[in-house]
């Protein structure tokens, strides 16, 4: 079965940085489209980024523009999200998804890794 395990999360100061990883198995991985979405506590889950298939373009919410960014190594079956200056509200638990479709609703999502970001 289609398996994405993130991982790389963790508790940071505000300014730092923290590289998260997403394993994906079960699935023609540079078939999809990657994301990564994040939920804060009472909050509903929101889009972070993505990017296709070939690695040829990306998309960015305007919350974390210029701070992340989103790869991808289609040979080893996993997506990167790049967080720089981290700031308090980056705050959340962040998801792993795979879209058949370009900026769809996910087919697949993965369990979540925490990130936490203090003051």
């Amino acid at each position: 079965q289609v398996q994405l395990v993130e991982s790389g999360g963790g508790l940071v100061q505000a300014g730092a940085s923290l590289r998260l990883s997403c394993a994906a198995s079960g699935l023609t991985f540079s078939s999809y489209a990657m994301g990564w979405f994040r939920q804060a506590p009472g909050k509903e889950r929101e889009f972070v980024t993505a990017i296709r298939r070939r690695n040829d373009g990306t998309s960015y919410a305007d919350s974390v523009k210029g701070r992340f960014a989103i790869s991808r190594d289609n040979a080893k079956n996993t997506v990167y999200l790049q967080m720089n200056s981290l700031k308090p509200e980056d705050t959340a638990l962040y998801f792993c998804a795979a879209s058949r479709t370009w900026l769809g609703n996910p087919n697949y999502w993965g369990q979540g890794t925490q990130v936490t970001v203090s003051s």
